[in-house]
């Protein structure tokens, strides 16, 4: 399987094609869509990564 053909990296790549947006010359109900779009997809990248640590100060409960 290709690997770029995984949520995570086209999470990644449309949010880097987001951030290389030249927003200055866009209207103002554009660049608060393209602000909005890199506030959500920063959102789900952090849901969606695993924590670093190892138990990460979860429990569970039985």
């Amino acid at each position: 399987m290709d690997p770029r053909n995984t949520p995570g990296y086209r999470l990644h790549r449309s949010l880097t094609n987001l951030k290389r947006i030249e927003t200055a010359g866009l209207d103002n109900a554009d660049q608060e869509r393209i602000e909005a779009a890199r506030a959500l997809l920063q959102d789900v990248s952090l849901l969606s990564q695993p924590e670093d640590s190892g138990d990460a100060g979860t429990q569970i409960e039985s």
